[in-house]
């Protein structure tokens, strides 16, 4: 586990950061310095390029991690990756040549409640190339086992742009139609870079010569652009059907509230960035003690810092938002569904790549689509018909998820035999729990602080409380010694 917590680490600082920036511009200027209308549209655009992303990358991006790994020469990894690296525009061009056809058609039904949907729909498919070749060379040098830089432009570089062009449009540099056009420039600027980056570290010579498992490998892409297309339903659908139902300014409002919830997922996406590919090699070698080790480690080691992460925002959530503007209290709940649905997927640790990687990857592809018409049909039913509001677009996915997860699990112990349990699971889960429900129903008793309208005794209320909690939370992990790896790291940087 050495280069997964060396590049975890790293990892994790830069999506903290990316964290950080993120929430300064969803928490404070996307809501002041943008009308909540204009937040919802681009909340909107870029969850419908996330839906149209999985389908253009023909799961480009997944096959480079299963397959590189399995090559032993420079030739046979040329022929791979000259094979499939432009695949996507077989499937690009005709969605742009289509798209264009009928381009008034599709904006006039996307923005039938919303106008002011129907000038920006182009950027929907802008995005989702961008997006797609982005994650293609993110894998090409996730399979060199270096994820770091490519981590610091996924997590940092979109919202340190778009804090930028925030400003920009406060002082009045550019105008809100603007600032999407340059956003969007700066998705295909991050591509190019990474695009630059993934050569350096691997440059193949590219040849018109096909691997001897070309079938298997068209095969494995079919079967993951299904499954990720689906999977991307479940993750976006919520934001692009609220405004089918309500105004744009709903779909700002849920946003925020998840992108709260979802802070705690920091931890699994950087150790996960470094363990796919990872847990692909020792897959395609057939070390199935490593695998299992993995497993269990990854496991503890998530759910250990999600758990800190999941008590932090949650204990703090009524804090969280006395800073927001009042339109957007009423969150509270979505954070907590949101937050436990993150938790369990920390708990997970590798679990998806192992099924994604393994031989039974095909198993992804009815998971994926059970999943998605699912999540689709409980919003319909909670959001539309039982008139449940955002909580039950957050309690659709909860749902949704959490039982593929248990699904999941059971599917690999049936398979494989083996579980993300170790020894110190239950402990760790008893302490999460009892820390969240001590933590949850009191606050420092602090007398009332502005400075320049701002709430300065809220801020002091969450530090004090983070404080005391990280500080218990991390005496008892080291005293039960939870988790080896984390307690030795520690000292490391200790002494």
């Amino acid at each position: 586990m050495g280069i997964v917590f060396k590049q975890s680490l790293k990892n994790t600082l830069f999506i903290y950061l990316g964290f950080l920036f993120g929430g300064i511009n969803t928490l404070f200027l996307y809501t002041r310095f943008l009308q909540d209308e204009y937040y919802g549209l681009i909340t909107f655009l870029l969850s419908t390029s996330n839906l149209l992303m999985p389908l253009i990358a023909l799961g480009v991006h997944h096959t480079i991690i299963k397959f590189f790994s399995s090559y032993l020469t420079k030739i046979d990894k040329d022929r791979f990756l000259s094979s499939i690296i432009f695949l996507p525009f077989l499937i690009a061009i005709p969605i742009a040549y289509f798209g264009n056809l009928f381009y008034e058609d599709i904006s006039n039904q996307l923005s039938i409640k919303n106008p002011i949907i129907k000038d920006y729909t182009f950027v929907i498919f802008l995005i989702a190339v961008a997006t797609s070749y982005f994650e293609i060379f993110y894998a090409w040098a996730k399979v060199q086992f270096q994820s770091v830089f490519g981590n610091i432009l996924k997590e940092l570089w979109n919202r340190i742009v778009t804090m930028i062009l925030l400003f920009a449009v406060y002082f009045e540099f550019i105008t809100k139609p603007e600032f999407i056009y340059y956003l969007t420039g700066a998705y295909f600027l991050r591509m190019l870079v990474m695009m630059i980056y993934a050569l350096k570290l691997y440059t193949p010579k590219f040849t018109f010569s096909k691997p001897e498992n070309f079938r298997e490998i068209i095969r494995f892409s079919c079967y993951i652009i299904l499954a990720g297309s689906a999977g991307a339903i479940i993750l976006d659908i919520d934001k692009f059907m609220i405004p089918g139902k309500e105004s744009l300014v709903k779909a700002a409002y849920y946003s925020v509230a998840v992108f709260i919830g979802s802070f705690i997922e920091a931890p699994s996406r950087a150790m996960l960035s470094i363990l796919q590919p990872l847990t692909s090699k020792t897959l395609n070698e057939g070390n199935h003690i490593e695998v299992e080790s993995l497993y269990k480690k990854s496991s503890i080691n998530l759910l250990l810092i999600s758990g800190l992460f999941f008590i932090l925002i949650n204990t703090n959530a009524n804090q969280l938002f006395n800073l927001l503007p009042k339109e957007y209290s009423g969150g509270i709940l979505v954070v907590l569904m949101i937050s436990l649905l993150k938790l369990y997927n920390g708990f997970l640790g590798n679990n998806g790549a192992i099924i994604s990687n393994s031989k039974f990857y095909k198993i992804t592809l009815p998971i994926s689509l059970t999943m998605a018409f699912s999540v689709y049909f409980l919003n319909k039913l909670f959001y539309y018909e039982l008139d449940m509001g955002t909580n039950g677009l957050a309690l659709a996915t909860l749902i949704v998820i959490f039982s593929a997860n248990t699904f999941k699990l059971i599917f690999v112990k049936s398979k494989l035999a083996i579980t993300p349990f170790t020894n110190k699971t239950s402990s760790l889960l008893v302490i999460i729990a009892v820390f969240y429900f001590l933590f949850n129903f009191w606050e420092f008793n602090l007398s009332n602080i502005y400075i320049l309208d701002m709430p300065v005794h809220t801020f002091l209320n969450i530090i004090l409380k983070s404080v005391l909690i990280v500080v218990s939370y991390l005496f008892l992990i080291f005293k039960l010694n939870i988790s080896p790896e984390f307690k030795n790291l520690f000292k490391k940087y200790y002494k």
